[in-house]
Formats: C-alpha cells, structure tokens, sequence
C-alpha cells in the first residue's frame, strides 16, 4: 500500500480535491437555480448542457493534449472552470448558465481524463486493482465531503461558489509538482454504436436507460428535496445517502453476478430501482425517513445499472475491445445523461416534484422488461470475468486501469 501512496499519491490528492469541487458544484448548482426561480426544464437544460460538454472533453481532450502537453492542458482547464464556477455567482443569467455549464462540463471531462491516465500510466499489471479499488474510495469520499460543503454557506452567497473555485485551483498543485512522467498521449475516445449493439444490445439499452434516469438524477434531485420545503443539510444528507448506497452495494452485487450471470443480477437491481423510485413517488412527502430510506434504496440499486451492464458487454467483447466497449458505453450513457435531464422536469411540472421518481421508476421498468426478453434470446456466457466497479463520473480512459483489461490481453 506504501508503495501504491508513494507511486500516485500527489495524483489521488489532485483528483480527490477535484472531484470535492465536482461534487459540490453540480448540487450547488441545482440548488442556487431553484433558489432564483428558474423554471424546472431550465434546470434540466442546463444539466444536460454540462453532458453535453462533458461527452465533447471526451473526445476533445485528446488533442489538446498532442497540441500543448498534459499540463498545460490541465492548468488551461481548471483556470476556465475556476472562471465559469465565479461567473455563476456574479451573472444569475440562464443563457449565460447554460453556456457555463457546457465549458465546465467539457474542463471536468478533461481534468478527469487526465489524472485516470495519469494514475494508469503510474500503475503496473500487479497493483491495477488495488489501484482502482482505491481511486474509488477517493472517489466516493470526496464527493460525499462535498455534498456536505454545501452546508457551509447560504447558496445564495458568493461563498460556496468561490471554494469551489478554490478546489479546483488546488487541485493543479500536487499534479504540477509531481515527479511522475507525464503519461503516453491520450488516446482518443470512439463510439461504434453498431459494433456495440452487436456485442450487447442489453448493455446499450442498460446505460441508455441509466443517462436517462441517473441523468435526471444528479441534476434535479436537490431541487426534488428543496421543493418538499426541507432545509438545505437535508439536500446534502438525500444526495449523500444516495451516494453512499450505491457504493456500498456495488461489490455484493457484482460478487452475485459472477456467481449467477449478468442479465439475472442486472433485472434484479433494475426491478429494486423501480421499487426504490415507486416508494420515493408515493411517500417521499410523508417523512424524512421515507425521503432519506428511499434515497438510499434508489442508490443501493440504480447506481449498480451502468457496473453490470458494461460487464455484461465486456464479457462477450473480443480481447482486444475492451477499453473501446467500455468507452463507448461511457459515451451512451453521456448521450442518455442529454436527454433525461429534459424529459423529466416536464413531467415534474406537469405533476409534481415527487413525479421525477415515477420517471424514473418507468425508464427502470421498461429496462427490466427488456432484460427479461433478453434472458430468454441469448444463451448465457460461460466463462465470465470478475466484476470490477466502476464510477460513472469518470472517463474512457479509467478503463485502461481496469485489470480485466491486462487479463483478457494474455487470452
């Protein structure tokens, strides 16, 4: 483990003080929109902007990169987000959001790309998956530290916003000062969505579904919690729960999916996420304890879709696809996460803010059908490999650290 610390621990720091600025922002944002008034499907807009940019770092860093080096790539894009995130505080203006929104999420994409090729390139064949494993801790922490930052200050204030900012600019420090070579040029992200389809349609129809309600999820959620009139520790506690949830069930279900397939698993977990939205639909208003229980249920199952369906994808891709499978789920979730953002706050309006479950129940529900059909169409892989989770806010190149990548290149 000493080893591990003294190989990449400047990078972990980098991205654990990233990511903290990441979590806080994205419910920050959330919540300071609903605190001026903007309409639900601006909000909406303005979280499928920031996938919309996100979807475009992942394809635009790479030459940057070739262009200028990994560096000044990353100083270039924490100076724009740390610009854009002050911007929010000093310009309360929806176009101007929107368009904020979009440059964060293209800088996020590349800082992300950035430090897991970083990581990767620092890691060896032996350590990948104790290196993972850690990523994610530091992943999973850091964002929860940052939910609760929003607690700190009035969203309304300039405060929260500024260390945010901070964050971000800190983050540049360990990595400018590390003594780790620059890794390999990045390599650029491709999206055969026929060559996916053939592989696995279920997994196409698994990340699509996730974008499309997860998307939804992470954008709207605090504003679900602010407009049941609860204070804003509860937003930080719901979306921690959340969070926390799906972290800590992430390896039991994968553990069970190995033992008894992919498909089984994932209809399960599906069916649970319709079970979890239907019960946040129906008595999310009766208590905190439904709210925060039904919070956690929704994470201990819809956060484990995007795991095993690109597992299931993985395991009757070719040897050599597998980065490139993984990448391009990543890039169909990112599409799905465009469109779901839009869809739901017009059913919110239409209904009521507690609706965006109902949503979200009926995008898992017609997934868990599909996965049933499934079953049924294709003969059950036998030779699997193990489950390794996998963060969602992460990029095409974190799965070059996963050790199934170095296992089915000696087949």
């Amino acid at each position: 483990m000493r080893t591990i610390f003294n190989s990449i621990g400047t990078l972990l720091l980098s991205a654990a003080i990233l990511l903290a600025g990441g979590g806080l922002l994205s419910t920050l944002i959330a919540v300071r929109a609903g605190m001026e008034d903007f309409p639900l499907i601006v909000i909406g807009i303005m979280t499928s902007a920031y996938y919309i940019g996100f979807t475009a770092g992942c394809f635009g860093t790479p030459y940057l990169v070739k262009r200028v080096g990994h560096i000044r790539v990353f100083s270039a894009l924490s100076a724009l987000i740390a610009a854009a995130v002050l911007s929010h505080a000093i310009f309360v203006n929806i176009p101007l959001w929107i368009i904020l929104r979009i440059a964060v999420g293209f800088s996020f994409a590349g800082l992300y790309i950035l430090i897991e090729s970083w990581i990767n390139e620092r890691s060896s064949n032996a350590n990948r998956g104790k290196v993972l494993s850690i990523y994610r801790m530091v992943d999973l922490g850091a964002v929860t530290a940052g939910q609760f930052m929003l607690t700190i200050s009035d969203p309304k204030d300039f405060v929260l916003f500024s260390l945010v900012a901070i964050l971000v600019c800190l983050s540049i420090f360990p990595i400018s000062l590390t003594k780790a070579e620059a890794p390999l040029p990045v390599s650029k992200t491709s999206l055969n969505l026929r060559k996916l389809i053939k592989v696995s349609p279920l997994a196409v129809v698994g990340v699509l579904s996730v974008g499309l309600a997860n998307g939804a999820f992470w954008g709207i959620a605090p504003v679900f919690v602010q407009q049941l009139d609860h204070p804003m520790i509860v937003v930080s506690i719901f979306m921690s729960v959340a969070i926390f949830g799906g972290a800590i069930m992430q390896w039991p279900f994968g553990v069970l999916s190995d033992k008894f397939g992919r498909r089984p698993i994932l209809v399960l977990v599906t069916l649970g996420s319709v079970a979890s939205g239907v019960a946040l639909w129906l008595y999310s208003t009766q208590s905190l304890f439904a709210l925060l229980g039904g919070g956690f249920l929704y994470g201990v199952f819809g956060m484990q879709i995007f795991g095993l369906s690109a597992a299931h994808a993985n395991d009757y891709a070719n040897p050599d696809e597998f980065v490139a499978v993984s990448g391009g789920l990543l890039m169909l979730y990112g599409l799905g996460s465009i469109v779901g953002p839009l869809l739901a706050p017009i059913i919110m309006e239409l209904s009521s803010p507690q609706s965006l479950f109902a949503y979200t129940a009926c995008i898992h529900f017609g997934l868990a059908i599909y996965g049933i059909y499934r079953r049924t169409s294709r003969e059950k892989i036998e030779n699997t490999d193990d489950f390794v989770p996998i963060s969602i806010r992460s990029t095409p190149a974190i799965f070059k650290l996963d050790p199934r990548n170095i296992l089915r290149k000696k087949r």
